[in-house]
């Protein structure tokens, strides 16, 4: 059975979304990465309580044979956006958007994310507001000034 099908109740069951669930071999061994957030981040106990609790339902399912690590996190200040829902939660923050094909002959927009729709997003960035379809997008993630961060964390 495949892992995310075994995880996501116990996942959302104790109140969390699945954001990503990725099982690769990686440097000789075997690494199953689950990412999980909520409104407002996720604290590293409540990290630890769910790595436990995933851990029990895999060895409980005998999901995959041998040895592997499981790694369970939050997606981070700097997090990718894959699905509309994860554009629609971040307007307002900083984003760099990596496009398939150029937007007015950008392949890279860095910018204010300022709307989110079912059909893409709207990007403020040098030069004027730039409109992604989704389908265009290769990659995207939020990306933190970390000057301001700094500044603000020493006052």
């Amino acid at each position: 059975m495949e892992a995310e099908t075994l995880i996501r109740p116990v996942i959302e069951g104790s109140g969390l979304e699945l954001v990503d669930v990725a099982f690769r071999r990686e440097s000789g061994r075997r690494v199953l990465r689950v990412v999980v957030d909520r409104e407002g981040g996720v604290d590293v106990d409540t990290i630890a309580e769910l790595a436990e609790k995933v851990s029990r339902r895999l060895d409980v399912e005998g999901f995959a044979p041998g040895p592997y690590a499981l790694e369970v996190s939050s997606p981070g200040i700097e997090r990718s956006l894959k699905l509309p829902r994860d554009f629609a939660r971040r307007v307002g923050d900083n984003v760099k958007v990596k496009t398939t094909t150029p937007i007015e002959g950008r392949t890279n927009i860095t910018g204010e994310l300022v709307s989110a729709d079912d059909e893409g997003i709207a990007v403020a960035a040098a030069g004027g507001e730039l409109r992604v379809r989704y389908a265009d997008i290769a990659s995207a993630r939020t990306v933190v000034d970390w000057d301001a961060e700094l500044k603000r964390s020493t006052r």
